[in-house]
């Protein structure tokens, strides 16, 4: 039986590849059911195309109806002008062309075997313009159960009840953002794309979690009190936490979390260079803790801290250091003896036992408690990730030596919130987050980056970021920001800075076939019941890795 014909919405007038189509609406459809973010597809001639709307516009085909406009509640004479001399129209922007292999009427069965292709062209004039249908999502973004991709519902078009997927496995070939300003879910997205990554076993997972909110448990944004499941509920056999702060930890009520300590020996002139400007430190007193670390080597820190002005004195006649620099040094240096998770010396080494944890498939999350000052994150975050770093580079150059999939190492998402202090742009190129940003998948290693003020951040970085999902944002400088390195952004920019405050985002890049405008998927008691871990929970840990092994080589 032949499917009734769907009606079109309006049709192409003019139009161009840079700027997008404009539509004209006909009488019948209402120019306030057209919403920016609306997906929509235009048949043309030889293709199909999938189009955003990205701008609402009247129109009159005289002007001299303005001189004398009817009376709002003249209904007769509104009906005659509308359509003919009023009218309603429509910026479009194409993403995405299918080809057809013959002409064929909008709402026939697409061929799946056919490829989605960026778009080089656009549709002859007229050409009809349609509200999308679910077949048109699914064939664009597939489905969740689709066996050849690592699909995660994200969430849902604006107007439909149908799911928009990101493709996980590409998701975390490339380092990623979510922003937004502060209030708009930024959390929540991040808590739920880590689900879907940890579900899926696309990627390990190290998440810095600055305000304890991510691991155990968080509160809820509504009107409200109440709370949601952190990582560690929801997937016990697979997410581990660390803490920096163990009464803090412990207060929240917050199971089996493993304490986490580090050591002065342990830091390096260039963890000390990133949090220079926490510690008011000048390029001088780097200069001489280079001097340092030379005579003391690693201990060089215990060593200044210990030492009397006669005692910097005598090294500074012997070694041609600066006295004042090195006194300087030494005063704000002695900031860190008030941080309860740095010692001295550290027998256990604890970045080497988050190591072993990553490469067994588990997912850690690093908890600041009190200790969640920028001072702490920027200085813990630094020192565990550039070790970590240094150990992928290892794990991958062996791999590329042997080509045994045994040595491949597991694709490592790192999680990091504030991130334009590690991104900005006078201190990107000395810190190890620019360089696994820039280095997009050599070594297996990403970013994910959380965000209120992307404006922050490094060009060069922002033009590497993958995928995008914003939130809403209001400042310019953020919204420039965002469109870094994007093509077609200016009708993108319209859509975005019409985004509801909340569960509602612009998803653009890497991991999805073209940019959308979605209603986030809520993080709720639903979302625990499709998520949650209940089947791994009677497995040994050495069933649940075999299993990850399984689905990681399927993806790869």
């Amino acid at each position: 039986m032949k499917q009734d014909k769907i009606q079109p919405l309006g049709s192409v007038i003019q139009g161009s590849l840079r700027e997008g189509l404009e539509v004209r609406l006909y009488p019948d459809i209402s120019v306030e059911d057209m919403r920016v973010g609306k997906f929509l597809v235009v048949q043309g001639t030889r293709s199909r195309f999938f189009c955003l709307l990205t701008d609402v516009s009247l129109g009159a085909s005289n002007p001299r109806i303005f001189t004398h406009p009817p009376d709002y509640d003249d209904s007769f004479w509104i009906d005659i002008l509308a359509g003919s001399d009023t009218y309603g129209t429509i910026e479009i922007a194409p993403m995405l062309m299918l080809s057809l292999t013959n002409k064929e009427e909008y709402g026939s069965k697409i061929d799946t075997e056919l490829q989605l292709l960026p778009v080089k062209t656009i549709p002859s004039h007229f050409s009809p313009v349609y509200e999308s249908t679910e077949e048109d999502f699914r064939s664009v973004f597939g489905g969740e159960n689709d066996p050849y991709k690592c699909n995660f519902a994200i969430g849902q078009p604006l107007d439909m009840d149908v799911p928009v997927c990101m493709d996980l496995a590409r998701f975390v070939e490339r380092s990623n953002g979510i922003f937004g300003k502060s209030g708009t879910g930024k959390s929540f997205l991040t808590r739920l794309l880590i689900s879907g990554i940890i579900r899926k076993e696309a990627a390990v997972n190290l998440m810095f979690d600055m305000h304890s909110e991510y691991g155990w448990a968080a509160v809820s944004e509504g009107k409200k009190f109440s709370m949601v499941k952190g990582l560690k509920q929801l997937f016990p056999k697979r997410v581990e936490i660390y803490t920096l702060d163990a009464e803090s930890t412990n207060r929240r009520g917050v199971t089996s979390a493993h304490e986490l300590y580090l050591s002065y020996d342990q830091i390096q002139i260039e963890d000390l260079r990133l949090i220079g400007r926490e510690l008011n430190l000048s390029e001088a007193s780097l200069d001489n803790a280079n001097i340092l670390a030379s005579e003391y080597g690693k201990h060089w820190i215990s060593r200044l801290l210990e030492m009397t002005n006669e005692d910097i004195q005598i090294f500074c006649n012997e070694k041609q250091g600066h006295q004042g620099s090195i006194m300087a040094l030494q005063r704000k240096l002695k900031r860190l003896e008030d941080l309860k998770y740095l010692k001295p010396t550290c027998n256990h080494n604890y970045i080497h036992e988050i190591l072993n944890l990553l490469d067994g498939g588990k997912h850690i999350v690093i908890e600041f408690g009190s200790q969640g000052n920028m001072l702490s994150y920027m200085l813990v975050t630094n020192m565990i990730t550039r070790r970590i770093h240094t150990a992928y580079v290892k794990k991958a150059e062996k791999f590329l030596q042997t080509q045994q999939l045994l040595d491949r190492p597991r694709p490592l998402v790192i999680t990091i919130e504030e991130a334009h202090r590690f991104l900005d742009s006078k201190i990107v190129h000395q810190t190890i987050f620019g360089t696994i940003a820039r280095e997009m998948r050599k070594y297996f290693v990403t970013l994910l980056i959380v965000d209120q003020r992307p404006s922050g951040i490094d060009n060069e970085v922002m033009s590497q970021v993958g995928t995008r999902i914003t939130c809403l944002l209001n400042d310019e400088k953020d919204i420039d920001a965002i469109f870094t390195g994007v093509s077609g952004a200016s009708g993108l920019r319209s859509v975005l800075a019409k985004l509801d405050s909340k569960q509602q985002a612009l998803v653009l890049g890497h991991a999805v076939p073209m940019p959308v405008v979605v209603r986030t998927r809520a993080y709720d008691e639903n979302f625990y019941k499709e998520i949650e871990d209940t089947d791994w929970r009677e497995k040994s840990d050495q069933e649940v890795a075999d299993q990850a092994k399984i689905v990681r080589t399927e993806i790869f």
